[in-house]
């Protein structure tokens, strides 16, 4: 020390220690005495921020407890029902704030102490009310097929990872700014909402397998738009499998199956017969859409119910049945999956509805061997093509979908 001494009569602890170090500290020769008759040096000032009796405060904002004087030897903060909030002090125990966020629509109180050279101060006591929204949504990270997007897990080349909002979203971009992909090795991508409570991202190109994936969607304290608030953050991280992609060629009628580029199966297929029936105000289309399909889920038995998608089980074409070894590619219902009542039409006839319509040894292949995210491309079909909301991600070109997200 430059030239003063300091004489104290215990100094035990961290905390005293602490303030004989900065006490003592001083850049000239003596140390100034208070006059006559004045108060000797200030007692540590403790303050809470936001401050005493705030109203609609961030729960993600800045919550602290500090000590401008001296140092703070105890905090405790505990919300309306008595349950202690956790948090920690800095290095140099001026400072503490919680390791969390803390929750909305609550009251906390705080209760904090200190000490400086003139001796312990406090108890200081504050309280604060965080906002209380008016609505809250909830986010789920999922695949096209709606399962979730299971941590550690491994999806197919084709992947398009889905943020599933259970409120509409008024403000997208403030939505978007919050979901975060990242990638090892980095692959550029792109969000695209196909409503307002569904966001898709995909990359330009199909997923290299081996690709690391990681998804962060920090939603909490999010202002979304007209009151609505994320309820929770969401996170999930996955690897991408080999490659599976999966030609079908209505001119050949056959289904050529890849992996890592190599030729490893072909399978016989009839496919939709074409034509289309009026029922009311809509016309139900039986061709299999040309496009690119992922792997959604699959079924074995799946109940094919023609009422889901508007065609009466009574009716000429209706039909309601048990099927198995059923691979889904679409939203509407189309399958790859076992027929045997066709088996004749395998391979140069196509009479299904839109289905795939596969033999027992091919169809129960396909199911064992497909997983979630892996590519179908159906070509040179007639009738309709493939529309985005029915699993048709990968049929947007890349522009198109670069402009679908908010904040583009």
């Amino acid at each position: 020390m430059s030239g003063r001494r300091c004489r104290f009569g215990v100094a035990t602890g961290f905390a005293l220690v602490t303030i004989l170090l900065a006490a003592c500290s001083s850049s000239s020769g003596t140390a100034p005495k208070p006059a006559p008759g004045t108060a000797g040096p200030a007692a540590p000032i403790i303050t809470v921020t936001p401050g005493n009796g705030s109203k609609n405060v961030d729960p993600l904002g800045k919550i602290e407890v500090s000590a401008s004087d001296g140092i703070l030897t105890d905090v405790a903060m505990t919300n309306e029902q008595g349950k202690p909030v956790d948090g920690i002090l800095t290095p140099d125990h001026t400072a503490w704030k919680p390791t969390g966020p803390l929750g909305y629509d609550h009251t906390y109180s705080v209760t904090a102490q200190g000490i400086s050279i003139t001796g312990p101060t406090g108890p200081f006591k504050a309280s604060f009310a965080t906002l209380t929204p008016s609505n809250q949504t909830k986010l789920y990270l999922t695949t096209t097929g709606g399962q979730p997007l299971a941590d550690g897990g491994t999806y197919g080349v084709g992947t398009v990872i889905v943020a599933h909002f259970d409120e509409s979203i008024p403000d997208r971009a403030a939505a978007e700014k919050r979901l975060n992909v990242t990638t090892d090795p980095p692959v550029p991508g792109s969000w695209y909402w196909m409503d307002d409570r569904n966001a898709h991202w995909r990359p330009e190109k199909y997923w290299a397998p081996g690709t690391k994936v990681s998804v962060n969607a920090s939603i909490y304290g999010a202002q979304l738009g007209q009151g609505l608030y994320g309820q929770e953050d969401s996170k999930t991280s996955f690897v991408i499998g080999p490659s599976h992609v999966s030609i079908a060629d209505d001119n050949t009628h056959q289904v050529k199956v890849f992996e890592n580029g190599n030729l490893i199966r072909t399978m016989p297929t009839s496919m939709g017969r074409g034509g289309s029936e009026q029922i009311g105000n809509k016309t139900i289309y039986f061709n299999t859409p040309a496009g690119v399909y992922t792997v959604m889920d699959k079924g074995n038995p799946v109940i094919m119910d023609s009422s889901t998608y508007g065609l009466p089980v009574n009716s000429r074409l209706g039909y309601k049945e048990a099927i198995g070894w059923a691979t889904r590619i679409s939203g509407d219902g189309i399958y790859l999956h076992q027929l045997d009542s066709t088996v004749w039409a395998q391979g140069n006839t196509d009479t299904s509805h839109g289905c795939l319509n596969l033999n027992l040894d091919n169809a129960q292949w396909f199911f064992n061997w497909s997983m979630p995210g892996d590519v179908v491309e159906i070509r040179d079909t007639p009738g309709p093509v493939q529309q985005s909301w029915n699993n048709g991600d990968w049929t947007v070109p890349w522009d198109q979908w670069q402009a679908g997200s908010a904040l583009h």
